[in-house]
């Protein structure tokens, strides 16, 4: 348990407007270590639309503000590797020229998590049983595997689904096609990329796909339906919620 311990809750834009059951979900896992989870008022998008379309300036802005947000030094966990990849690696990237806020830059991201990165490192959840049934794939993201470098928390925490046969996708770590500002830029590319996600995901014969980016999801969702399936698609927080 981590009695005593508090974290900053970063909620995303994506569960914000899309998902609130993955916040909601992220919370209950984390209160039921014991930790006390906080949810900062004003948090707003962490700039990373504007960043990948190369709106520096107003990225920059939607930094600042998430550095007057995020203040203190408790860990700040999102259900996002896109968010946190972002945060960690270009906040400071974006306050070269300033050096009061690239200290503070620095400082923030040295104190965000992915949830699944602070699930396993900093609470062990992977070491208790969780319940669930059915079969289980799992997506792996882009930049939570290729920014974060996080690949190995997830498949602990999916171990940790005792009752859940997991089944290895083809292919895991191809792009799903959603890319951010790539779909809106190239919907024709992104939807083929998709539909060879959807291909791999169904080739599996799993009734449930998982993964820790809901922006993936999303897109993953969207070619699964397409193509008539019925198959469940769950932030893996939802997953470890449920089974508690």
């Amino acid at each position: 348990m981590a009695n005593g311990m508090r974290v900053q809750l970063f909620g995303t834009c994506m569960v914000d407007s899309f998902y609130p059951e993955v916040g909601g979900a992220t919370l209950r896992l984390l209160e039921n270590f014991g930790v006390e989870v906080v949810y900062p008022h004003g948090q707003t998008c962490c700039g990373q639309p504007a960043f990948n379309a190369g709106y520096r300036a107003t990225a920059r802005g939607a930094a600042e503000h998430f550095l007057s947000i995020f203040t203190g030094n408790d860990p700040i966990v999102t259900p996002s590797g896109s968010c946190a990849a972002m945060v960690k690696h270009h906040y400071p990237e974006l306050f070269q020229d300033a050096p009061q806020l690239l200290e503070k830059a620095k400082s923030v991201a040295g104190r965000v998590f992915e949830v699944s990165q602070f699930l396993v490192q900093v609470l062990h959840a992977h070491e208790r049983g969780y319940g669930g049934t059915g079969k289980l794939t799992y997506h792996s993201s882009c930049h939570l595997t290729r920014s974060l470098g996080v690949t190995e928390e997830p498949l602990l925490l999916i171990a940790a689904l005792q009752r859940m046969q997991f089944v290895p996708m083809p292919d895991v770590l191809r792009c799903c096609g959603f890319g951010g500002m790539f779909m809106a830029k190239l919907p024709e590319i992104s939807c083929a990329l998709a539909d060879e996600k959807a291909e791999s995901i169904i080739a599996t014969g799993a009734d449930t796909v998982t993964g820790c980016d809901s922006a993936c999801l999303m897109n993953i969702a969207d070619a699964l339906k397409r193509r008539g399936s019925s198959m469940r698609v769950a932030h893996l927080v939802q997953l470890l919620a449920e089974g508690l």
